[in-house]
């Protein structure tokens, strides 16, 4: 298995877009508290991340759905990620909706921002998961699988340095320096979702092949 996986999901992650909202959401938090928040942020991701290398493929056999199907949906999520990202929004953000505010008030219900809405969906929603569990159907020993869970614990571990450094990275890169990164990150994996959607379609139409 190569770098590829790993940097679609650096990609899609992309968590330096996600720090102006973890700003957000920790205003007021002590010191301790936003510790925490990070490490539970981050420990979420990784889980997500290794749950579906390890246990996606079981669970689209449960449901009957082919990959090449899956791979066709996921290269469309993938897609819809990175135009969001070339408005310099999230990758799973969906601005159409109150989704943040509606992540807010489940935190201050007693809900763990951590989880809800830093992880899922800002950082590790559907685009992140199907990108996932289309790259754990390549991996074909377990090496390959541990290699797809390991990018989790580098996924998890860019999470921490971006979220801990979020007051510098929001003075430093500013407003401006952030939608630069998350429009050129959209860029690239505007790219990867074309190949992944080409492939799903090769494997349904084998036509296409030959065209």
């Amino acid at each position: 298995m190569d770098l590829k996986p790993l940097v679609t999901l650096l990609a899609i992650v992309n968590p330096l877009a996600i720090v102006p909202f973890f700003i957000h959401y920790t205003q007021g938090f002590s010191e301790a508290q936003r510790k925490r928040t990070i490490r539970t942020a981050a420990f979420s991701a990784f889980c997500v991340i290794a749950a579906c290398a390890l246990l996606g493929l079981q669970i689209l056999e449960f449901f009957n759905i082919s990959l090449p199907s899956f791979q066709v949906g996921g290269g469309l999520l993938l897609l819809i990620s990175a135009m969001n990202m070339l408005n310099a929004q999230p990758a799973e953000a969906k601005p159409a909706t109150n989704e943040l505010e509606e992540g807010a008030e489940k935190a201050a219900a007693g809900d763990s921002i951590a989880v809800v809405p830093l992880t899922i969906p800002l950082l590790t929603g559907p685009a992140t998961m199907s990108t996932v569990v289309i790259y754990a159907n390549d991996a074909q020993t377990f090496l390959q699988h541990g290699a797809l869970v390991g990018y989790g614990l580098v996924i998890a571990l860019a999470t921490w340095i971006c979220f801990s450094l979020a007051d510098p990275i929001a003075r430093v890169l500013g407003k401006t320096g952030i939608n630069v990164m998350t429009r050129l990150m959209g860029l690239i994996l505007a790219a990867l979702a074309v190949e992944v959607m080409a492939g799903g379609l090769t494997k349904i139409f084998p036509v296409l092949v030959g065209s």
